[in-house]
């Protein structure tokens, strides 16, 4: 609690209570009530408007931070603010009061009581470049909450200005990276690649704390890295995510300086230094299952998770619970493809969890987490419940990206089902390949040509088939996406036995099978075996027929086995819910109600 700011020389009173009250608040445990008793004596002695307005905001402080009463915090602050908002001097009280009063306002969703507040505080505060950096950062956040993106990047824009007109260059380029961000969420790429090259130039430039410097590389490079991912483009990322490990490194090696900086509107960073080390672990878990490499995906997944119970322990930043939940979507994709569905469906209820204590998380991944249980469902051959689960998740989802992958897989399960025609062709003229895809996605545009090569195979089209698929082929090999690859060449393999090619279906299903067996992915590595076993038979050579129908026996065992483990747990319950917060409380099963299919 600073005085210096309250006049020239403070009554001997005031200091008097105001280091009991300091003594009170920072004793181990803190004594709350006898801190907010020395500040109310304040009052007693009818102190000037400078003291009074100050005392309100240390008092509304005090009651936001340490108790639940969140009227009486706002009563104060409300005191502080009216009493000193006109008054020329006393900035950092007045400014300081205005944006913790915003903060409480947004939390008791107050967010038009808080807006005018902000808007007023950063027309007054051009002359403190710190409160006015910092208030429409504030202001550009509450919008982003409110998805009003547009306005945000506005004022993210304002303040990139400003920065440059007040000689802060690395602010300038948190403004700029902050607004690059949120183009990305837009899908406004057409903005986004000036602006990202502009940063570069700006971070590149920028001689100052090495930390900062390396805090906006990272801030920089996570944009980049998630742009390619966004497109699907996983080989051609590799060079800038290299880029971004090795910054991590570099500031994982370097000592926190306590040197303020000169430019009082240079007082920001990004992100703690431990919470950028997560955040790229995530970024890497993004790639690693985007190509397909799942073994790595687990191996930085456990790290991240590892790291992130440390840091909940010292710190309750929402934005780890956010990071926890996206690690957890990704390990359950890799788990349903690895055939470890028990436990992907216990890391789903995981989530269920976290969304259960954050109405935040819930509303901004209920999508996902519908999609996760369609995936699940598909997985354990639940196919009814897969296409209430996906239906559920494109009525949450306004996300393009993540529509057409749900859309993907909608259409794999009327597939399967074979008797949903007219809802398959209205699904796959929205994701058609060849004309008006409604994503840049490199990877889902390539799965698009899978889907279609998959029908025409059901439908005995072989040679319509054979073309979609290579499609595909040339599109995941140009990107590295392992399992398409993989999925292709299986495919590609079953139709070219079909029709009584067994050399070109043995050419397509050995590479197929070391590919599987490299990501692992156990339904390919089943339906791999499968073609082989009867592919050796019909050329005679009974030995490796013998081997492959060994080697499929042992994979139809693993999946069998884990298959009953996921249907007898409590969490399968979850494949019947599709309407509002998830359930956190489950009954026990009686056992497996499905039956295990195989791939197709």
């Amino acid at each position: 609690m600073n005085s210096t700011a309250v006049g020239e020389s403070p009554e001997p009173w005031y200091l008097a209570l105001l280091g009991f009250a300091e003594h009170f608040r920072t004793s181990s445990p803190p004594k709350i009530r006898l801190c907010v008793h020395c500040l109310q004596a304040v009052f007693q002695f009818k102190p000037p408007q400078r003291i009074e307005a100050r005392t309100h905001l240390q008092l509304g402080s005090v009651l936001y931070h340490h108790t639940k009463n969140s009227e009486l915090a706002r009563n104060h602050l409300e005191k502080a603010v009216l009493r000193i908002i006109k008054i020329s001097q006393f900035e950092d009280v007045k400014f300081e009061a205005a944006s913790l009063l915003s903060e409480l306002y947004c939390q008791q969703n107050l967010v038009d009581s808080a807006k005018p507040l902000l808007r007023k505080a950063i027309q007054i505060s051009q002359q403190t470049p710190y409160w006015h950096c910092r208030l429409l950062f504030q202001l550009a956040q509450l919008h982003t909450l409110e998805k009003d993106l547009v306005s945000a990047c506005d004022l993210l824009g304002v303040g990139a200005e400003y920065a440059r007109v007040v000689g802060s260059e690395y602010t300038r380029a948190l403004f700029l990276l902050s607004k690059g961000m949120l183009l990305l969420m837009e899908r406004k790429l057409q903005e986004v690649h000036p602006l990202l090259t502009l940063c570069g130039q700006i971070v590149e430039n920028w001689q100052g704390n090495p930390i900062q410097k390396e805090s906006l590389r990272v801030f920089f490079l996570v944009l980049q890295v998630t742009h390619y991912l966004d497109a699907g483009q996983v080989k051609s990322v590799k060079p800038c995510l290299k880029q971004l490990q090795q910054c991590i490194q570099t500031i994982s090696t370097l000592h926190d300086d306590e040197i303020l900086p000169s430019n009082p509107a240079d007082l920001f960073h990004w992100l703690p230094k431990e919470h950028m080390c997560v955040l790229v672990y995530l970024v890497t878990v993004m790639h690693s299952m985007q190509a397909g490499y799942l073994e790595k995906a687990q191996k930085y997944t456990d790290k991240a998770l590892m790291q992130l119970e440390k840091l909940k322990m010292l710190d309750s930043s929402p934005i780890l619970s956010s990071f926890q939940v996206i690690l957890l979507e990704h390990i359950i994709m890799c788990r349903l493809v690895t055939g470890h569905k028990a436990t992907a469906l216990q890391e789903i209820s995981q989530i269920c969890q976290l969304c259960h204590q954050s109405p935040r998380i819930f509303s901004n991944h209920a999508a996902q987490l519908h999609t996760l249980l369609g995936l699940y469902c598909i997985s354990v051959n639940c196919m009814d419940n897969a296409e209430a689960q996906f239906t559920a998740a494109l009525r949450l989802t306004t996300h393009q990206e993540l529509w057409t992958f749900i859309v993907t897989n909608l259409a794999s399960v009327y597939i399967r089902e074979g008797n949903r025609q007219q809802e398959l062709y209205s699904l796959l003229e929205r994701i058609n390949p060849d004309h008006n895809f409604p994503v840049s996605s490199h990877c889902l545009r390539a799965a698009a040509f899978y889907i279609r090569g998959l029908l025409s195979f059901f439908q005995g089209r072989y040679n319509e088939a054979k073309r979609f698929l290579r499609e595909t082929l040339k599109m995941s090999n140009a990107e590295d996406l392992n399992r398409l690859t993989a999925c292709s060449l299986v495919l590609l393999g079953h139709i070219f036995y079909v029709l009584g090619n067994h050399r070109e279906s043995n050419n397509m299903v050995v590479p197929a099978m070391q590919l599987a067996s490299k990501i692992p992915d156990m339904s390919v590595q089943l339906w791999s075996s499968a073609l082989l076993k009867d592919l050796n038979k019909a050329c005679g050579n009974t030995m490796d027929a013998h081997e492959a129908a060994q080697m499929h026996q042992n994979f139809s065992q693993q999946l069998l086995q884990d298959h009953i483990a996921a249907c007898s747990l409590p969490e399968h319950n979850l494949i019947s819910w599709t309407d509002g917060p998830p359930p956190v409380q489950f009954q026990a099963q009686n056992g497996p109600t499905t039956s295990l299919a195989s791939l197709l």
